[in-house]
């Protein structure tokens, strides 16, 4: 069959190289079995490290920014979400296969359905949202029942409990840690230790929570997250490993990754 009369993610390698490099039309030296683009707010220094350190051999991650500034309003998510329509056109110039759009908040704030047509529209590709990939891994697991622990300021946390109830599921109990009322704290969710994760997973944990969901993708959760899981005996569902589970899966692409919590290694 002609490759041209069929559906493929991604942009046509052909369309980029043209008749000049018929040879290497295909070729990618890190990417060859998939592309991720990455969206990220300017301040995230943790999204994009442990993407790289989930990502199977021949899948590559690239990096566009939009630009966040101040403490956490609505009104500096939608500054925020303002910049996408220019961050996909830059990574469709990659020839990324599939985007994600990486801020758990913001995708609950803004709503995800209309960031994944923005990305669609300008880049052409296939759009995946951190919200979105939540909760897909969370129907995956069999979650019902909901322990959230996140870094955020009250109206985020109040905003994500509803919208998780709002999409089925119960939320039994909430612990945030209320960064975000400067510049500064949002930057230092970056700087969290994930050693904190026993923690803050103790004190969200209930007999009838059936999963654990830690929010934001500026948290780094991937170091520890499979020994919290064994810890608690419980699925443990982190933004990060959500959003890569569904850019890969959106891919085609089904490998089963060990050592980062039962998402990864089972669905």
């Amino acid at each position: 069959m002609d490759p041209s009369t069929e559906t493929r993610r991604g942009i046509d390698p052909r369309a980029v190289a043209g008749t000049t490099m018929k040879a290497v039309q295909m070729y990618s030296p890190y990417g060859y079995r998939g592309k991720i683009g990455l969206i990220v707010p300017s301040t995230n220094t943790v999204n994009e490290p442990e993407f790289w350190r989930l990502a199977p051999v021949g899948v590559s991650i690239h990096t566009a920014r939009m630009l966040l500034l101040g403490k956490a309003t609505e009104e500096s998510y939608r500054q925020m979400e303002a910049d996408t329509a220019r961050a996909a056109r830059e990574l469709a110039t990659a020839e990324v296969d599939v985007i994600a759009w990486g801020c758990t908040s913001g995708s609950v704030i803004c709503p995800a359905e209309r960031i994944e047509a923005t990305i669609v529209e300008n880049a052409g590709v296939p759009a995946v949202t951190t919200i979105g990939s939540v909760l897909k891994a969370l129907r995956a697991t069999g979650a019902g029942t909901i322990a959230l622990g996140t870094p955020y300021v009250d109206f985020v946390n109040d905003s994500e409990v509803r919208f998780l109830e709002d999409h089925g599921f119960r939320v039994a109990s909430m612990y945030g840690l209320r960064l975000g009322e400067t510049q500064e704290e949002r930057r230092g969710i970056g700087r969290v230790p994930p050693e904190s994760l026993f923690r803050l997973v103790q004190a969200i944990d209930r007999p009838d929570v059936d999963t654990i969901f830690i929010s934001c993708t500026n948290l780094a959760t991937i170091p520890l997250l499979e020994a919290v899981e064994a810890t608690v005996g419980k699925p443990v569902i982190s933004s990060n490993q959500a959003t890569f589970w569904n850019a890969l899966r959106t891919m085609g692409l089904n490998d089963r990754i060990e050592g980062y919590g039962r998402l990864l290694r089972e669905h």
